[in-house]
């Protein structure tokens, strides 16, 4: 089936034969778990069916999905706790300084510091720049309670995970009692649609977020993209920038792409085409056919095991 359908994008212009491989896959692993390990060689195989259907049309992804804006937003992602004071400022500041409009950092080991170190941030990034906190679940329900509100005297505009993503009646609470302005996200460690539906249907999310490294690829996030829009959800894209914007390019759901720092670093390093946002948003290269990067080989090389 999976050959057949293979053969068929060869053939066709249009997305079916995509859809039929995917489903094919997520067939194939029903007896092993599709969450997890699955989902992911999954991914890597829809991805790149989406970029070879591209290329073999001629065409940059997002013109063969259709364009419904020429750029897509961005946050500066990084600012990880084991980040000295001077290096996060420098880091979010350096962001800002680049026109980046919206930063995020890392909390949740040390909850005192986790203040001070918001405090420095804003400090570094001033007031026009959005702040995002990203907490990887790792505070209780009382605790996100008590940060969100401290946090909020920094003008904190995103409160990432504050809880435990599967903890949905946490995040729900979160999002009725976190201040106003204080968008309550997750959804970064989803495989399936399943789990975003519940997500959305528990009311316990602003805004989504997904990632097509893990959500059965390109496939499963234009799937995930559909329910958000039904819905009335913002989605925000999870990390690997240059998959992802054409995505965001192409999706109406989409608020912005996460430019994550060592996401940023590797594609720099190991991918042709890679391009860094300009004035705080992505841009597909409406010359280069597909995804728009290729794999440079020969830097590659010096890490192959």
């Amino acid at each position: 089936m999976i050959h057949e359908s293979l053969a068929s994008i060869v053939r066709g212009r249009d997305a079916m034969s995509i859809d039929s491989c995917w489903a094919a896959m997520i067939r194939s692993v029903r007896n092993l778990g599709r969450r997890g390990i699955a989902a992911m060689a999954i991914s890597a195989v829809d991805n790149a069916l989406w970029d070879l259907k591209a290329k073999l049309i001629g065409l940059p992804l997002v013109q063969l999905l259709g364009v419904v804006r020429d750029a897509a937003p961005v946050y500066g992602s990084g600012g990880f706790t084991s980040y000295s004071v001077d290096e996060l400022q420098r880091q979010l500041g350096g962001w800002a300084g680049q026109g980046i409009p919206r930063v995020k950092m890392k909390v949740g080991r040390d909850a005192r510091a986790d203040r001070e170190r918001v405090a420095a941030a804003r400090e570094a990034i001033g007031k026009d720049c959005e702040l995002f906190v990203d907490a990887n679940g790792a505070y209780t329900r009382k605790l996100a309670l008590e940060q969100a509100e401290i946090f909020s005297a920094y003008d904190v505009r995103w409160f990432e995970e504050p809880v435990s993503s599967d903890d949905l009646e946490g995040l729900r609470l979160m999002r009725d009692r976190a201040p106003a302005c204080m968008d309550v996200a997750a959804g970064e460690y989803g495989y399936e649609l399943l789990y975003f539906d519940q997500m959305i249907a528990a009311g316990a999310v602003d805004v989504l977020q997904a990632d097509a490294t893990r959500c059965c690829g390109i496939t499963g996030f234009i799937k995930t993209s559909a329910i958000c829009e039904s819905r009335s959800m913002p989605l925000s894209a999870h990390c690997a920038p240059s998959l992802h914007v054409a995505l965001g390019c192409a999706l109406l759901p989409v608020r912005h792409l996460e430019y994550f720092f060592d996401h940023v670093r590797i594609e720099s390093m190991l991918f042709d085409g890679f391009a860094p946002p300009r004035g705080g948003a992505l841009r597909p290269d409406l010359s280069r056919p597909g995804l728009g990067v290729e794999l440079k080989e020969k830097d590659a090389q010096r890490y192959a095991a």
